[in-house]
C-alpha cells in the first residue's frame, strides 16, 4: 500500500490478510450469521451483497471489533485483536457538532497526533475529497452526499490499510454516488484494500474484484466477481441475480 507518510504510522506491521475463521453471531435465540469462512487479502475491492437481513452489515461491524461474534475468531495477520490501521465509514456518517475541519483533526487527535502536526494532513484531506470550500461549514449542515465525503477523508487520514464500507451510497443522488466510486475506485489504484457492502448490483459490477454473497447468514458464494456475474454456481446465487430471492 502507498504510505501517505503521516508521522505516526509510516513503520506499523501489515495486518492483512484478514481471515475469518467460522465466524458466527446470535441474538435474540437466532443465528444471524453462521461458520463464515474467507480471507480477505491485501489490494483487493471485496464487496458483500445479498438480500436484506442477510447479514451483511453485521458481518463488517464483526470485522471491524465493534461487536464480538459468539463462535470463530477474526484473525489479523500480526496477531492485534483490534488493529488501529483499519477504518469503518457507516451508511449514515456519524459525524460531530463541529465544522469539517475539526472533524478531520479530531480523527488525527484520537490517533494520537500531536496538534502541531495535523494541519498538512487535515488540508491534504480536505484538497483530495473537495471539502476545502466548506472547511469551516458545520458538518451537520452539510448535504447527505458531503456528509459521505467528510466521513470517508475522516477514515482516509487514518491511513487504514483496509477500509469498511457499509453501504456508503444509500440513499444518495446519482453525481453524488458517482463521486464516491470515483474514490473507492482510487483508493483501489493506490493499493488499499477494501471491504465493502452494496445492495446496487449495477455498483458491485462496476467496484468489485471480488464478491461475496450472503443468504440467511450463511456465506454462498465467493470468488471473482467476473465468475459470480456470469455464472453464479449456486440457484440462490443465481435467483437474487435475477430478481427472484428477495428474503
Amino acid at each position: 500500500m502507498v504510505r501517505r507518510g503521516w508521522p505516526m504510522m509510516d513503520t506499523r506491521a501489515s495486518i492483512l490478510p484478514l481471515r475469518l475463521d467460522r465466524l458466527g453471531f446470535s441474538a435474540g435465540g437466532a443465528d444471524l450469521l453462521s461458520d463464515i469462512s474467507l480471507t480477505v487479502r491485501s489490494g483487493r475491492r471485496l464487496l458483500v451483497i445479498g438480500p436484506n437481513g442477510a447479514g451483511k452489515s453485521l458481518l463488517l461491524r464483526l470485522c471491524h471489533g465493534l461487536i464480538q461474534p459468539n463462535s470463530g475468531r477474526v484473525i489479523w495477520a500480526d496477531g492485534s485483536v483490534r488493529p488501529r490501521s483499519q477504518a469503518m465509514v457507516f451508511q449514515r456518517p456519524v459525524l460531530l457538532r463541529r465544522s469539517v475541519r475539526a472533524n478531520l483533526e479530531y480523527a488525527l487527535s484520537v490517533s494520537g497526533m500531536a496538534r502541531v502536526q495535523r494541519k498538512a494532513p487535515t488540508d491534504a484531506a480536505l484538497r483530495r475529497f473537495g471539502l476545502a470550500p466548506l472547511a469551516r461549514r458545520a458538518a451537520r449542515l452539510l448535504s447527505g452526499g458531503e456528509q459521505q465525503r467528510l466521513a470517508i477523508a475522516r477514515a482516509w487520514l487514518l491511513q487504514p490499510e483496509i477500509m469498511f464500507l457499509d453501504e456508503p451510497c444509500s440513499a444518495l443522488d446519482p453525481g453524488a454516488t458517482r463521486l464516491i466510486e470515483e474514490t473507492i475506485a482510487g483508493f483501489a489504484t493506490e493499493g488499499m484494500t477494501l471491504m465493502m457492502t452494496t445492495h446496487d448490483l449495477g455498483q458491485a459490477r462496476r467496484l468489485a474484484d471480488d464478491i461475496v454473497f450472503l443468504h440467511k447468514g450463511r456465506l454462498v458464494e465467493h470468488g471473482p466477481a467476473a465468475d459470480f456475474f456470469d455464472a453464479p454456481k449456486t440457484r440462490e446465487a443465481g435467483a437474487f441475480l435475477a430478481g427472484d430471492l428477495l428474503w
